[in-house]
């Protein structure tokens, strides 16, 4: 059996998806008991869709559909009727199980988590979105917003501690969105910070309609909480973004940077940018390259637009869609100014002393890769034994994207090793 888990946020990553089951094939080819499913949003989104483009694939499964997998599978190899009804379908002279019902009560509780890191931890708190961003399928492939309940947040923090780690990141699709009974997403983030043994927090992905001053306060006075926010701007025109149905402007995006930057100057700010949306005037672009240059993001997660079927801006009007070269151009320049500003930013920071959680070996024998509190990337000279430490690091030069720095005989605040 081999399950190839996917995303459906981008059409390359599934292009990628088809091109591995197509090797998958070559492998069941030569070994026909195999199976093969495809799980996770790309199912959910393609559905049957996917059996016409890989009619050798055995199993869809959506992501609610995890917990129904050992039914399914049973179903696939045995002769005999499943104790579960699941949707069949027939191909050739087998067939395949197509399980896609998106459950409104599914929060994902119950699962044992594995984790790859020692160091830091993701901590979901949300699935699904209850926004209708034009361009946006996650809707449609995870459904609507379910939140956690705020306890067994704080027991899988409490149990992350245990295991040594003491860097959580939250992630919900609009995380600042969370609310359980009468818990909203600041009570969370101030509960989480105080978790005995908890040093870092950070959050992603936020929406700006949800940072309130409730939430900036926590920000600025839990210790724990990491100076580091994305916050995706998307556009930065009005009527773009109205198209897009982001349900803000641009003059309350700024200020919601205002509000942040009031009270916590330091931090570093990151966002998303979308060029050539369907109708995006080369004004419109310029627009949003006035508001990237007015803010000015430590970083930024540039993209062209991207149709995805089932989303409501793939039905605008044929000739509002931006050529391709013409896509490409502005992203490229989008980049350029991103990069420019980066660089900027981080050549201001050659010379300080910051506090880095030592994550892994970087890429250069002998070399140690940590971040700061404000999610920058340093390197330095280190041995693996410092992996999961925290310690200060005089930094010494950027590339631009990342720092070079080496230790220092000063103790980083907290730490005992």
């Amino acid at each position: 059996m081999v399950l190839v888990n996917t995303c459906a946020i981008r059409e390359h990553a599934e292009r990628r998806v088809l091109g591995r089951v197509a090797q998958l094939k070559g492998i069941r080819d030569r070994n026909p008991e195999l199976v093969i499913g495809v799980t996770g949003c790309m199912a959910q989104r393609m559905g049957d869709d996917l059996l016409r483009k890989a009619p050798y694939v055995d199993l869809i499964m959506g992501p609610d559909g995890y917990r129904r997998l050992p039914q399914a599978l049973d179903e696939l190899g045995s002769p005999t009727p499943p104790l579960v009804q699941l949707q069949p379908l027939r191909r050739g002279g087998g067939k395949a199980l197509v399980v896609l019902e998106l459950d409104p009560q599914e929060n994902y509780e119950g699962l044992e988590i594995r984790r790859s890191s020692g160091v830091s931890a993701w901590v979901s708190i949300q699935r699904g979105c209850n926004h209708r961003c034009t361009f946006c399928i996650v809707p449609y492939v995870r459904g609507p917003e379910k939140n956690r309940a705020p306890e067994a947040v704080l027991e899988e923090i409490r149990g992350v501690v245990e295991k040594g780690i003491s860097e959580v990141t939250l992630l919900g699709q609009t995380v600042n969105s969370y609310r359980s009974d009468d818990w909203d997403f600041p009570r969370l983030l101030r509960e989480v910070a105080r978790v005995p043994g908890i040093r870092r927090v950070r959050f992603t992905s936020p929406h700006p309609n949800d940072v309130t001053p409730e939430l900036v306060e926590v920000m600025a006075t839990e210790e724990a909480v990491c100076e580091q926010l994305h916050l995706p701007l998307q556009a930065g025109n009005d009527r773009t973004l109205k198209r897009m149905l982001r349900r803000h402007t641009v003059e309350d995006f700024l200020e919601k940077v205002a509000l942040v930057r009031g009270a916590i100057p330091e931090i570093a700010l990151s966002t998303d940018v979308i060029v050539a949306f369907p109708g995006e005037t080369e004004e419109e672009f310029k627009d949003t390259l006035a508001v990237v240059e007015e803010v000015r993001f430590d970083d930024a997660f540039t993209y062209r637009y991207s149709p995805r079927d089932g989303t409501p801006a793939t039905r605008l009007p044929p000739s509002e869609f931006i050529p391709e070269e013409e896509g490409k151009a502005r992203l490229n320049e989008l980049i350029q100014v991103t990069r420019t500003i980066q660089g900027e930013i981080n050549q201001s920071e050659v010379g300080r002393v910051e506090e880095l959680l030592v994550e892994k070996e970087g890429k250069d024998p002998g070399y140690m890769l940590g971040r700061t509190r404000k999610g920058k990337v340093v390197v330095f000279p280190g041995d693996t034994a410092l992996a999961g430490t925290y310690r200060m690091v005089e930094i010494n030069r950027t590339t631009g994207a990342t720092f070079v720095g080496k230790l220092t005989d000063q103790p980083s605040p907290g730490e005992n090793s």
